[in-house]
């Protein structure tokens, strides 16, 4: 089985999801967007999906709403998560992957009213599939619930994670390991000082 990885950065892979994944016995198949979280410009195509199994899509720096910036690719990742969808594909979206998830279905992603950065609890509705954490936060923007699709948790900050037919979308962090997250501090660490 293979599990196409969409990655946003050099700091983007599937870390502890990927090895939860290959536990099951998924192939990994990287695919990066960019290579330097400075420069969000991208025209790479992105692969095509009809030979794999599963589609995660990881988090980002960005917001999948401001096509000033990423919109040399955005909407090409949109389109291929729809066709994903369309072809009856599992896509699991995490943290921004969440947010392009919910677009990909029909709903609106926007900036939330604080940033959630951290180790938080969530409110499950299955905790006995979905347990109520802490899982580590870091995003500034939300996802809404996409028509016909169905809440699993959420906390004050909105829609934790959402399923809808085969897809699964989560805004928090799944993947993290203490090497990621100490990576994500050494390069973005200043955004939780400002």
């Amino acid at each position: 089985m293979r599990a196409l990885i969409i990655e946003h950065g050099q700091d983007g892979g599937a870390e502890g999801v990927g090895e939860k994944l290959q536990e099951r016995g998924f192939t990994l198949e990287p695919f990066r967007i960019l290579d330097d979280i400075t420069n969000s410009y991208s025209d790479r195509p992105f692969p095509e999906i009809q030979k794999c199994d599963l589609l995660v899509v990881m988090g980002s720096v960005h917001s999948v709403y401001d096509v000033e910036t990423i919109g040399s690719w955005i909407g090409r990742e949109i389109d291929l998560v729809t066709k994903a969808i369309a072809q009856n594909q599992p896509v699991l979206g995490i943290c921004f992957g969440g947010q392009v998830l919910s677009k990909a279905l029909g709903g609106v992603v926007k900036p939330a009213k604080s940033p959630e950065i951290g180790w938080h609890t969530i409110q499950s509705n299955q905790p006995e599939n979905l347990p109520e954490g802490p899982w580590f936060q870091w995003h500034y923007d939300q996802f809404s619930l996409p028509v016909g699709a169905i809440e699993i948790a959420h906390n004050n900050h909105g829609i934790q994670a959402f399923h809808s037919g085969r897809n699964l979308g989560v805004q928090f962090h799944p993947e993290v390991t203490p090497d990621l997250v100490s990576r994500w501090l050494d390069h973005l660490g200043e955004e939780i000082h400002e």
